[in-house]
Parts: structure tokens; C-alpha cells; sequence
């Protein structure tokens, strides 16, 4: 390849880099101006947590990366919550913790479901990747509501609280296609 055709070469792929790039900042943006109380800035730390969605072509990579996230971070709670059931010795906590449990178990299913339905490229998978993320998105309210009408304080506050924030992003993104 001569010096003309590695300029060109390097061109294009600036601008690809660009194009996501503003793929990622024109989504961020518009989820901030919808989502005042979460923010641009969270969106971009979301997308952060995935090199991939730095290079993502368009809304659709976006929104599997996004279901993605969520997956993990609904994974990595439910880890949580198994760990503190093993060391709870409150019976009320314990049982709050048994059903935010089922509930983060299903919402990593939902949020695989979700990813799958993104990446099918259908009108429908995005309609059915819209409902999983809806039915994901209720499990952190329903877990903390829980707590509550047992009148013990939550431990998992913090984690329900990002997962809420992570789960707006992605739904926001998905229901955009």
C-alpha cells in the first residue's frame, strides 16, 4: 500500500472513530435532555464500562451494549445478594433478600433476552427487547418496596439505585430504535 492509500486508509477510520463517537455523545445527549435527574454525564460513564460502545456504528450497538451492561451489573448483584443471605441472620432481611434474589435472577434473564432482541435487527426483537428491559427495570423498586413493607432498611440501597440508572439508559436507548 502506497503513502496515498494509507492516508485514505487512515482517513476512513477517522472517520468511523468520529461518526461513533458522535453515535455515543448524540445518544448521551438526548438521554440527558430526557433524563435531567440522571444526566449526559452518567451516560457517558455508563458507555464507558464497554470499550465497544466508543466504536459503536449506530443506536442499535448502542442499545446491546447497554442491555449488556445492565446484564452484568444485575449479575454482579445478585452475587451480592447471595453473598449477604449467607451472613444474615435478621429473618425479615433474609426474607427481603430471598425475593430481590428471584427478582435480580429474572432480570438477568430478561436483560439477555433483551440483548438478543436488540441484535435481531427486527421491529419486533426491539419491541420484545423493550418489554424485557420494562419488566428488568422493575426489579430494583420492587426489591427496595419490599424492605420497606417489612420495615427493615435495605441493604442493597446503592445497588438498586445504579441499577434503576442503568436500566433508564439502556431502555431509553432501545425504545430510540
Amino acid at each position: 500500500m502506497g503513502p496515498p492509500q494509507a492516508l485514505s486508509g487512515l482517513a476512513l477510520l477517522l472517520l468511523l472513530v468520529a461518526s461513533s463517537a458522535s453515535v455515543l455523545d448524540d445518544t448521551c445527549k438526548s438521554f440527558g435532555a430526557n433524563h435531567k435527574d440522571i444526566g449526559y454525564d452518567y451516560c457517558i460513564k455508563f458507555f464507558q464500562a464497554d470499550k465497544a460502545s466508543a466504536i459503536a456504528a449506530d443506536k442499535r450497538g448502542l442499545a446491546v451494549i447497554a442491555a449488556k451492561i445492565t446484564g452484568a451489573t444485575a449479575k454482579s448483584t445478585d452475587k451480592r445478594i447471595s453473598a449477604l443471605k449467607a451472613s444474615v441472620k435478621d429473618k425479615k432481611v433474609r426474607s427481603g433478600l430471598d425475593d430481590c434474589d428471584e427478582l435480580y435472577s429474572q432480570a438477568v434473564d430478561e436483560l439477555d433476552a433483551a440483548a438478543k432482541g436488540v441484535a435481531a435487527g427486527t421491529p419486533q426483537g426491539s419491541q420484545d427487547a423493550v418489554t424485557n428491559l420494562s419488566a428488568a427495570a422493575d426489579a430494583p423498586l420492587t426489591c427496595e418496596t419490599g424492605f420497606q413493607e417489612l420495615g427493615v432498611k435495605s441493604p442493597l440501597a446503592a445497588e438498586d439505585s445504579e441499577f434503576t440508572k442503568e436500566v433508564a439508559v439502556a431502555l431509553d436507548v432501545t425504545t430510540s430504535l
